[in-house]
C-alpha cells in the first residue's frame, strides 16, 4: 500500500498520518506494523515517531494477523507424520493456508491445530516469526509454506521447543528437500542458485532478486527429464519467502503451473496448436504450483534423536507426472 504525501502536508508523526489514511486501521495496529519492519519511507524503514515530509513516498504492508483470540478452532483433519510431548510434523495440503491472515481467517493449519490440541491449545508458543515476516500469533509453527505449496512442517508444542527449532532453523542445521517440476531442460543437471531476494518494488506481495535483498541459496538436481519440462530436487540453505520460485523463475525455469511467477506460460519449448492444447490439460489438472516439501531432518531438540521424514507426492502432483 503506497502514500505519496502532498507537498502541503503539515508536520505529523506518521503512524497518526496512517491511521488517518488507512480505513478500519488503529494508531496500535499501525505501529506494530512499524515496529515489525513493515513501514518504509523512500525504501528506509522508520520508527513510530517519524514525522512524515512533504512528497514522502510511504510503503506499508497490512493487515497483520487477527488477535489470538480471533483465531478459532476448527474440526480440520491433520495428516500427522510424526508426534510426541515436544513436537509434531504434518504433512500440509495444497491449499491449505499455514497461519490466518488477511481474507484467510479460518480453514489456515493454526485453526485445524487449535482444535488438535484442545484443552493444551493455550500451551502452544507465540513465535517472533521466521526469516521474513514480523512477530505473529502462530501456535507453535516455526516455519511455513505458501498456501499452494504442499509438504512438511515442523509445529512446536512448548516454547523451549519453539526456541531450540528456531535457532536450528536461524543457523541452517534443518535438511529441507523439496521436489518440483519445472519448465525445460537443463544444461548442467546439478547446480547451485545464489541470488538475493527482496520484494518486488512493483508488487509487495512478490518477491524479485535484488542486490539489497537477503542472502538466498538453493541447491537444484535433476531427478527426470519429460518432453518440456524437468522433475528435479531442491535443497534449500536459506529459508527466503518464496525462494524457490522466485530462483527457478530467475533462471528461467519457473515451477510448473506457478500464478506468481511465470509458471503458467511455455519456457524453452516450441509451441505448436496440438501442444498448446496439451499444455493447458497439464495447466487444469494442476492449477497450483508444482512444488512438495518432501524431506524434513533435524535433530530433535529435546531428545537428540535424529528425525529424518519424508512424505509422498501429492496426487496432483503425481497425475501430472503421469501425463508428463
Amino acid at each position: 500500500m503506497l502514500f505519496h504525501v502532498p507537498a502541503g502536508q503539515a508536520k505529523i508523526r506518521i503512524d497518526k498520518y496512517l491511521a488517518n489514511h488507512i480505513e478500519n486501521s488503529s494508531r496500535t495496529k499501525i505501529k506494530n506494523a512499524i515496529n515489525d519492519g513493515c513501514v518504509e519511507v523512500d525504501g528506509r524503514k522508520v520508527k513510530a515517531n517519524y514525522v512524515v515530509q512533504p512528497n514522502d513516498e510511504i510503503d506499508i504492508t497490512l493487515p497483520y494477523l487477527p488477535a489470538k483470540e480471533d483465531v478459532k478452532p476448527e474440526n480440520i483433519p491433520l495428516d500427522i507424520l510424526f508426534e510426541d510431548d515436544y513436537l509434531m510434523i504434518i504433512n500440509k495440503p495444497a491449499g491449505m493456508v499455514t497461519h490466518p491472515a488477511y481474507k484467510n481467517y479460518s480453514g489456515t493449519l493454526v485453526n485445524a491445530l487449535l482444535y488438535y490440541m484442545g484443552e493444551n491449545a493455550n500451551k502452544l508458543p507465540k513465535l517472533d516469526g521466521d526469516e521474513d515476516d514480523g512477530g505473529m500469533e502462530r501456535a507453535g509453527i516455526v516455519h511455513r509454506l505458501d498456501k499452494l505449496t504442499s509438504g512438511l512442517l515442523v509445529v512446536a508444542k512448548d516454547e523451549d521447543t519453539q526456541r531450540k527449532l528456531s535457532k536450528m532453523f536461524s543457523k541452517h542445521n534443518i535438511e529441507r528437500e523439496y521436489w518440483a517440476i519445472v519448465w525445460g531442460h537443463f544444461k548442467n543437471k546439478k547446480g547451485v542458485i545464489e541470488k538475493s531476494l527482496g520484494r518486488n518494488p512493483k508488487d509487495r506481495k512478490k518477491f524479485s532478486v535484488s542486490e539489497k535483498g537477503k542472502h538466498a541459496i538453493t541447491e537444484y538436481e535433476v531427478i527426470k527429464e519429460f518432453d518440456f519440462t524437468s522433475l528435479i530436487k531442491l535443497k534449500l540453505h536459506t529459508g527466503r519467502t518464496h525462494q524457490i520460485r522466485v530462483h527457478m523463475h530467475s533462471i528461467g525455469h519457473p515451477v510448473f503451473g506457478d500464478p506468481d511467477y511465470e509458471g503458467t506460460k511455455p519456457h524453452g519449448v516450441q509451441i505448436t496448436s496440438n501442444l498448446k492444447h496439451r499444455i493447458n490439460n497439464l495447466l487444469e489438472l494442476m492449477p497450483r504450483q508444482a512444488l512438495h516439501a518432501k524431506v524434513l531432518g533435524f535433530t530433535h531438540p529435546i531428545t537428540g534423536k535424529s528425525l529424518r521424514l519424508e512424505s509422498e507426492l501429492p496426487q496432483d502432483m503425481k497425475e501430472l507426472i503421469k501425463k508428463l
